[in-house]
């Protein structure tokens, strides 16, 4: 019924074979003004989401302590009357501790800039928040030995959406000067809340200068569609072969690398020697960024790192804070309207303790017996994966035989760990350290921010745990992993339509069988072609094999490059 409910049979399917197979579904379905798309999976989130709220709301009673700290992360999320009562001063509190925001206070210069330092600044925020701004530091896998943790530097995030949106021009000025104004916005209400008379015409000043270095940074990051070769990105080098290939000059001054990560290691006392192994992903980056530095100054740089760590907090904050962020949304998003607050909350609870929330998703909507009946299809479906390797003529044996040993090799995580829902103590001490209020939601989510970098940057000296799941079990996605070569499917997937035991095969085949098979073939595609059986980063193909994959794949980009659609403006 559902099937044929989805249809349009009043289509002619040699004439439009989309709208005969999915026009019901179209005519039932609207994009919600929250969004902009809408799609199966949005709609199993929306679900999802549904029974987080359920059972955060339910008071605790007989829950273990990690579930009731879930619980009260929530209600402190939901409890927007304090939040409101409170305005800005709990970020303004913490901005002291930070070297302050310039454009928001008075005296900079005197207070905090003759103690500046671009390394402590920096490291300040990263070690932490875990917030990259300028230089992207953190503790990852290894690429070319996935049992062993290293440092990387690469180049950062951006305040928007991507390094295209920096040209501000056409379909990107109305982001750009929204951009701007939200800036301007938040440090006017800084400064009122404060007390301090402000001159408007500087404000926008300042915030046009952040805007400026914002770009320069932008134009000197490389294009996502650059990156796809992990071989490529992997730089190996000791940190005083780093101080030598990529100095940089602050205020005048020599960046010091080892005394920037030191200042950020030392928060989980580890010590980092001139001999420590590091892995640069953008030396161009690297390299392009000396020349922008100089051009500014401490002010300027603190102004914009600053700001970007506003930024991500000015939605925990009271609705004055939360509504400058409105003309932004509308430029990014074509609308103003925001997600409910009960579903962003719940959302923000599984992103922080997903084990705790994922113990009662489990409990609330997911069959045991499911595993077995995914576990099953994983092999059948690798199975046919292997046997259509001989098939292809492009590819010669040498590498089909070592295709077949990564396909076989793929380990599988499927609905959640089992220890989330037996080891209680296990579960209470992954939490141990949080201690959560439900009148201080800001102060719990910098508590987040505090303890996730923590556990990060402890792993430097910890081997790679490769029994670790990836993703939390309330999460409607599915996921590959190329240092694990393992593929994840959680609970929040495995629901109607796309797999129930108690549904036909042919269903679960054409739902959760099409994902499995695409995470499978993560494991070849242009990134995770380039890892081997174990995780590791190792060119295991031929040369010829791997000059006919390229040549082929490029094939695909033409063919999709040719598409244009007249509703996008001709755009390819």
């Amino acid at each position: 019924a559902r099937i044929i409910e989805n249809m349009d049979t009043t289509a002619e399917p040699c004439n439009d074979f989309y709208q005969y197979a999915c026009g019901g579904w179209l005519k039932r379905n609207v994009i919600p003004e929250t969004s902009s798309r809408y799609s199966n999976f949005d709609i199993l989130r929306d679900e999802l989401e549904v029974v987080l709220k359920d059972v955060l709301d339910t008071p605790s009673g007989n829950d273990i302590t990690a579930v009731q700290k879930a619980k009260t992360l929530y209600k402190s999320c939901i409890n927007e009357t304090t939040i409101d009562s409170r305005g800005g001063m709990p970020l303004i509190s913490l901005l002291a501790n930070l070297s302050d925001w310039p454009v928001a206070t008075n005296n900079w210069e005197s207070s905090y800039g003759a103690a500046w330092t671009a390394e402590t600044a920096i490291a300040q925020l990263t070690s932490t928040y875990g917030k990259k701004v300028l230089i992207n530091f953190f503790v990852g896998t290894d690429d070319k030995n996935s049992t062993a943790h290293i440092i990387h530097i690469d180049q950062p995030g951006l305040g928007l959406p991507s390094r295209d949106y920096y040209e501000c021009t056409g379909a990107y000025q109305e982001a750009c000067s929204a951009y701007v104004d939200f800036m301007i916005s938040v440090a006017k209400l800084i400064l009122q809340e404060r007390n301090i008379t402000f001159n408007e015409t500087q404000i926008a000043e300042e915030m046009k200068r952040v805007m400026d270095l914002e770009k320069e940074i932008a134009n000197a990051t490389t294009k996502s569609e650059d990156r796809n070769d992990p071989l490529l990105l992997y730089n190996k080098m000791t940190l005083a072969q780093l101080q030598n290939n990529f100095s940089l000059e602050i205020n005048h001054m020599a960046f010091n690398w080892s005394k920037f990560i030191n200042n950020i290691m030392s928060t989980v006392q580890i010590d980092v020697e001139n001999t420590e192994h590091v892995v640069v992903y953008d030396p161009q980056y690297l390299t392009k960024l000396k020349s922008i530095l100089n051009k500014y100054t401490p002010r300027e740089l603190q102004n914009y790192m600053i700001w970007r760590f506003v930024m991500d907090l000015v939605n925990s904050l009271s609705r004055n804070y939360k509504d400058t962020r409105n003309a932004f949304r509308k430029a990014l998003y074509g609308t103003t309207s925001e997600t409910a607050v009960w579903r962003r909350c719940a959302n923000y609870v599984n992103g922080n303790m997903e084990n705790a929330v994922g113990r009662l998703y489990v409990q609330e909507a997911f069959a045991g017996d499911s595993k077995h009946v995914v576990e099953e299809m994983i092999a059948d479906i690798r199975g046919v994966f292997i046997e259509t390797l001989d098939d292809l003529t492009w590819m010669d044996a040498e590498t089909k035989k070592k295709a077949e040993q990564k396909a076989t090799a793929i380990r599988e995580r499927i609905g959640y760990p089992d220890e989330i829902m037996t080891d209680d103590s296990k579960l209470n001490s992954e939490y141990q350290e949080l201690n959560y209020k439900e009148e201080e939601y800001f102060e719990n989510i910098i508590q987040n921010l505090v303890f996730t970098q923590k556990k990060r940057l402890k792993k430097l000296r910890e081997k790679v745990d490769k029994e670790e799941w990836i993703s939390g079990a309330a999460v409607v996605n599915a996921f590959y992993s190329a240092s694990r070569n393992q593929i994840v499917f959680p609970a929040g997937i495995l629901q109607p339509p796309f797999f129930s035991a108690s549904q036909p095969k042919s269903l679960n085949y054409g739902g959760i069988g099409m994902v499995i098979g695409h995470e499978i073939t993560h494991g070849f595609d242009d990134n995770g072609r380039n890892f081997n059986e174990n995780g590791d980063l190792v060119d295991w193909w031929t040369e010829e094999s791997a000059r006919n994959f390229k040549d082929l794949s490029q094939c695909m980009v033409y063919q999709y490059g040719n598409f244009s659609w007249d509703l996008a403006g001709g755009q390819q």
